[in-house]
């Protein structure tokens, strides 16, 4: 197989559409975004529950089995998120996705170094031991967990401390585009600066984008992101960082998504 070469762009849609679900219960969840996100930006999707910003993220991650894109296109870290076929593993690879239910969703059985570097393993099983230990070590300090974590199992840290080791996870594979679905579930106040600081440091230093679904309009603006607003699966309102937003005419109670 031939690797896709990147794109300009880290994510660029064109009208895309988004089902969810199966058979007669499949919805349409997202009609016709059209969004572009540069390497080193950040851009935040919000909106009200149920309005299409968590399929739009999974779809764009390379989709679960519940959510396809079904119109449109997408190209993500230059691979076809709608049809990539057998680059599939390249666009996981160069993306890290922290889902909405990743922290309370960690493998109990499993350590927290294992979830961490899994995958790695499922990649490389053969890997080498000591250099997935240096990579937990490291992780583990950039979201600011104890060393001595990294033998835990989920059901012995916070609700925060696994959201944590979910972003921690997200980024083990160093990604060129994090798609991370409210990062912020179940952190506490005094350690958000951890999810941002990770976001801010990696877009400066590796050339990282940030696609992230928040409603917290404060922390969109500490990571200097651009905004979209969706209402049942449309982009209802824009807004580039430092930028007036741009609404559509009858959708002006959107603007309450871009008040911090």
């Amino acid at each position: 197989m031939r690797i896709p070469e990147l794109t300009d762009w880290a994510v660029r849609a064109d009208d895309l559409s988004v089902s969810r679900g199966r058979g007669p219960d499949a919805v349409r969840a997202v009609d016709g975004v059209t969004a572009e996100l540069p390497y080193s930006g950040a851009l935040c999707v919000s909106g009200s529950t149920g309005s299409g910003k968590s399929s739009l993220a999974a779809a764009l991650a390379g989709g679960r089995r519940d959510t396809r894109i079904v119109g449109g296109s997408a190209t993500v870290c230059g691979v076809s998120a709608r049809r990539p076929g057998r680059a599939r593993s390249v666009l996981t690879y160069r993306v890290g996705y922290l889902s909405q239910d990743a922290g309370p969703g960690l493998d109990p059985d499993l350590t927290v170094g294992e979830s961490i570097v899994l995958p790695i393993v499922a990649r490389e099983p053969k890997v080498a031991r000591r250099g997935l230990e240096v990579r937990v070590s490291n992780l583990l300090d950039e979201v600011r967990l104890p060393l001595g974590a990294s033998g835990k199992f989920p059901h012995e840290l916070s609700a925060g401390m696994r959201q944590r080791v979910a972003l921690a996870r997200a980024l083990v594979m160093d990604p060129r585009l994090l798609i991370a679905d409210e990062p912020l579930t179940g952190i506490d106040v005094e350690v958000r600066h951890v999810v941002r600081d990770a976001i801010l440091r990696r877009r400066a230093e590796w050339g990282m984008a940030a696609f992230v679904v928040t409603n917290d309009s404060a922390f969109a603006d500490e990571i200097g992101a651009d905004r979209i607003v969706l209402d049942q699966g449309s982009v209802v309102t824009t807004r580039r960082a430092g930028e007036d937003p741009i609404v559509t005419p009858g959708a002006e109670d959107a603007l309450a998504f871009l008040e911090a």
